[in-house]
């Protein structure tokens, strides 16, 4: 063996099982070409899993499964991990003999035997019993070497700053690697290999079938809406638009706090993000209170609370003070300040939705200079949805529409009315409209014409108020677009004095307390 002789110094971070299996020659060159620092590493512990895996496939099933062939420093070590994984998942025997066929002459340029490496691997472990440790250590290793490596980027860009960069933004940059880091194992996610496309593609065919095809995402309370979106799914963007005074805050707010809360069977409950730059989180405070306690949001601000209603109050506080739902009232608060603050959030506690209050009230990522305000729109939309797709949660973010609704005789929104930008549309995985008829019809009290007879406007009149009562609380949610599923409209009862919406017909799917 005196031709398997280690091209490189080892770094043990942590005590090392000694190892009678040297280095196979074809290491490659790219491992031996680092700057001055060696990149930390643990060999032995790489060949000893190795080894415990030809002798025994079943170690397979109790290592990490985190571990994967990339977290290897030997590139050559990190290929027979990935092919045998392969064999096994296939059901076939993975050792030296049925690995030999897959690895080429270029895997040993003249001086060593692939078949007879194996063989070296398998005959050199040392104990079967200490595999998950090998694995543990290799996969600590490889977070090590990443983190030198952002701490090279930080360094490297910290040095030698451009001219538009401010110094947060390399922080929140630095952040958002060191999140990817210990979320994924990785601090960019770069290409993906297809097997393990279909791989997550599979999992999540899983989880909608074990659903009963009805709801793979979180739940928005609202049973028909759920029916319609299948909850509300990691990585998706949405867009909650609407005139104001549609309710749109409330609709948000209704669904973020039945995430944060929900016991219904089947549902689980996730923390809640709440970036709210138009109201203060006091008055958020008190539209939740009014909503779940039942109580005139306008008694609970001007103190005109009987002892009853107070009584209420205090029951339905008690009830929702440990609901993990947080406010962040900041005004002008950037899309990476909400990104930052959202990163923390998930590391700390978990998260399951962000909803921002309102998108055009956000402020561009810091460092870009919009030319106007329909690029500085765009910047945002896209951020918001880099965010999606980063902490894996969906985003809900509110917007507010254009004027020209108003101009039209049917006043349901379009997907042309979104304001100031196409890329809200574009970048949108999901658009809904909060409408509300009752709202224009209670501002269009017909009044007579001197031209009209008495009975003429009678008859207008009750034409009015029965159009007037058809539309007292209700309330449609019209999803305008949905990239992976139908579009349609959703009828919903709404209680303006709680601003609180439910289904329409069920009275068994309400939120807890109702």
């Amino acid at each position: 063996m005196g031709y398997l002789q280690p091209r490189f110094a080892t770094v043990l971070l942590m005590a090392e099982e000694p190892s009678n299996i040297e280095t196979f020659p074809n290491t490659s060159d790219a491992l031996a070409g680092v700057a001055a620092r060696q990149m930390p590493s643990n060999l032995p512990a790489e060949q000893n899993l190795l080894g415990a895996l030809l002798l025994d496939n079943g170690v397979m099933e109790r290592i990490d499964d985190r571990l994967r062939a990339d977290h290897f420093y030997d590139p050559l070590h990190g290929r027979i991990f990935s092919t045998m994984l392969r064999l096994i998942d296939r059901g076939q025997l993975a050792n030296p003999v049925t690995l030999k066929s897959f690895f080429s002459g270029t895997d040993d340029p003249g001086s060593g035997n692939i078949e007879e490496y194996l063989g070296e691997l398998a005959d050199g472990v040392i104990s079967l019993s200490q595999s998950s440790d090998y694995a543990l250590t290799i996969y600590e290793t490889h977070l090590r070497r990443e983190l030198i490596r952002i701490g090279d980027d930080v360094i490297q860009d910290a040095s030698h700053p451009e001219v538009d960069l401010p110094a947060s933004t390399l922080i929140e940059t630095a952040e958002s690697k060191l999140f990817q880091l210990a979320e994924t194992g990785e601090a960019g996610a770069g290409l993906r290999d297809f097997e393990s496309v279909v791989a997550a593609t599979i999992n999540q065919a899983d989880i909608a079938r074990r659903s009963e095809g009805k709801l793979s995402g979180a739940s928005t309370g609202l049973t028909d809406l759920n029916n319609l979106l299948g909850g509300l799914h990691k990585s998706d963007l949405l867009i909650l638009a609407g005139r104001p005074a549609m309710g749109k805050s409330a609709l948000a707010t209704n669904i973020g706090f039945h995430i944060a809360t929900t016991k219904r069977t089947g549902e689980k409950a996730a923390p809640v993000a709440f970036f709210s730059l138009e109201m203060s989180a006091e008055q958020l405070g008190t539209r939740i209170m009014s909503e779940r306690a039942q109580i005139d949001s306008s008694s609970i601000r001007q103190g005109q609370l009987t002892s009853d209603d107070f009584d209420r109050l205090v029951e339905a506080s008690n009830s929702m003070s440990a609901a993990p739902f947080f406010i962040d009232d900041t005004p002008s608060l950037s899309v990476s300040q909400v990104a930052s603050r959202a990163r923390r959030l998930k590391r700390t506690t978990g998260l399951g939705l962000i909803i921002v209050d309102y998108l055009q009230l956000l402020m561009p990522q810091l460092g870009v200079r919009p030319e106007n305000r329909v690029q500085e729109i765009s910047n945002i939309s896209r951020s918001l949805k880099a965010i999606a797709k980063e902490l894996d949660v969906p985003v809900l973010a509110l917007s507010q529409l254009s004027r020209a609704v108003e101009q039209r005789e049917d006043k349901r929104p379009t997907l042309a009315d979104l304001r100031e930008s196409g890329s809200i549309e574009q970048d949108a995985d999901v658009v809904l409209f909060v409408y509300r008829e009752e709202y224009y019809l209670s501002k269009k009290e017909p009044e007579r014409d001197p031209r009209e007879s008495e009975e003429q406007f009678n008859v207008k009149n009750e034409t009015y108020m029965a159009r007037l009562q058809a539309a007292e609380n209700k309330a449609e949610i019209i999803v305008g677009k949905q990239r992976h599923g139908p579009t349609g409209t959703i009828n919903l009862h709404f209680e303006k004095r709680f601003t609180h919406f439910s289904d329409l017909t069920d009275p068994s799917t309400l939120p807890d307390g109702f």
